[in-house]
């Protein structure tokens, strides 16, 4: 959630980081309200409280031949004292329900409005040419056996798949990569949970207005994960933590799920828009004032592996109206697709400052013995299953093979050409 002392002190900045996002300022006013009904009666509350506890003095001092008075009178307190509780807790419940319907406020500079109002920051490398007419991404799967969308479909329906051959030992290639990468930046590598708990998804989040994304297992009461950054934000829930040289580094590595509601009709063909994928994902814990510089560390990461294998790209800064609801500011890396003619995302990065932390109650000392702080919180993807999308049109020649970028060379046994199978 947002920095309660900012709602207070200056409503007017949290109203136009509403307006950027296309969401109505209207929270704002309501938050306030409830802010001030939950000081009211948590304030009627605790005067109550302790004026019962003053009478409880009384009443234990008191001659025996008053006590039966004095605790008839004690009883009529006691009830009001839980009705005032009662009170107070349901307006403390408002005030969040109020103050946890504003979305994280947004950097100065990020541009407003919706998905289309991005602003392109760069372009990086050379769009790929052929002298061939080009196959898409399953095609050519299709022709080295590497990826199986009929046999998915018939396991488990639509958008779903198999690799398999040189697909499976592709992707696997591609994560150790990028985990070694991580590793040489010192991050932490992590085998994540896939199923969290609501306390855990609701306070990255995500079960705001993106909630029809999420699978969800009733019987149970937990979520299947859409990104490690759930479970990584969740590992420090409640904990006052270290952050040596500034910062806190993870890299998760799990299997993802998403129901792509609402995409009937979109990216139907092949792995671009899948229900179930693998993903390394980057979490930072940092202090606030690092999250802006952490949060560049963290794109010239995504750009660095971009590069190495040899994929050309665009970076954007996403429009805060499609930011999701934890993100202060995002760019998204997206890499050329020669069939469609477009770019694509592949990664993105996002600085949460400390909204996630907030709601997950993740804390730092700044100092020795002075108060504790809410941490920033940041995440950035470093490789997924959409990344097989570019690699293999990027790189395919003219017979349907496709040619290894090199880095990935020592995962695959030195292999250099993936070959049709017959």
């Amino acid at each position: 959630m947002i920095d309660p002392a900012l709602l207070r002190e200056n409503p007017d900045v949290v109203k136009r980081s509403q307006i950027a996002r296309g969401s109505s300022p209207d929270t704002v006013d309501a938050a306030i309200v409830a802010e001030a009904a939950r000081r009211e009666s948590l304030s009627a509350f605790e005067n109550l409280r302790a004026e019962q506890n003053s009478f409880g003095k009384i009443v234990a001092k008191a001659p025996k031949e008053e006590k039966p008075a004095l605790v008839a009178e004690a009883k009529i307190l006691a009830a009001r004292v839980k009705d005032a509780q009662a009170i107070a807790n349901a307006a403390e419940d408002a005030y969040r329900s109020a103050i946890d319907a504003i979305q994280n406020i947004v950097i100065d500079g990020v541009p407003a409005g919706g998905e289309e109002n991005f602003v392109t920051i760069r372009t990086v490398g050379t769009i790929p040419t052929f002298d061939f007419e080009p196959r898409d991404h399953l095609a050519i799967g299709e022709k080295l056996g590497a990826i199986d969308m009929d046999r998915g479909a018939k396991v488990s329906g639509a958008r779903f798949y198999f690799l398999k051959g040189v697909g499976a030992r592709l992707e696997i290639a591609l994560m150790n990569y990028a985990l070694d990468t991580a590793l040489k930046n010192d991050f932490t590598p992590m085998i994540t949970p896939t199923l969290v708990r609501p306390e855990i998804m609701a306070g990255t989040g995500f079960l705001g207005q993106h909630s029809d994304e999420i699978y969800h297992l009733e019987e149970d009461d937990l979520y299947l994960v859409g990104t490690s950054e759930v479970a990584l934000a969740g590992y420090h829930q409640k904990e006052i933590i270290e952050l040596p040289d500034g910062a806190l580094k993870y890299a998760g590595w799990s299997t993802c799920y998403r129901r792509e509601a609402g995409s009937h009709g979109k990216d139907t063909r092949g792995i671009i828009r899948v229900h179930q994928f693998n993903k390394l994902e980057m979490f930072v814990y940092t202090t606030p004032e690092r999250a802006e510089a952490e949060h560049e560390r963290l794109l010239a990461l995504e750009e660095q592996m971009l590069t190495s294998l040899g994929l050309a790209y665009r970076v954007i800064d996403v429009a805060a109206g499609d930011l999701g609801s934890s993100a202060a500011r995002k760019f998204d890396t997206e890499a050329w697709v020669p069939t469609q003619n477009a770019y694509r995302e592949l990664t993105s990065t996002s600085n949460c400052t400390t909204y996630q932390a907030r709601r997950l109650d993740v804390r730092y000392r700044p100092e020795e013995g002075g108060k504790t702080q809410p941490v920033a919180t940041l995440n950035g993807t470093l490789a997924t299953t959409r990344w097989l999308v570019a690699l293999l049109e990027t790189h395919q020649r003219e017979d349907g093979s496709v040619v290894v970028p090199e880095p990935l060379r020592p995962y695959l046994g030195g292999q250099d050409i993936l070959e049709p199978i017959a």
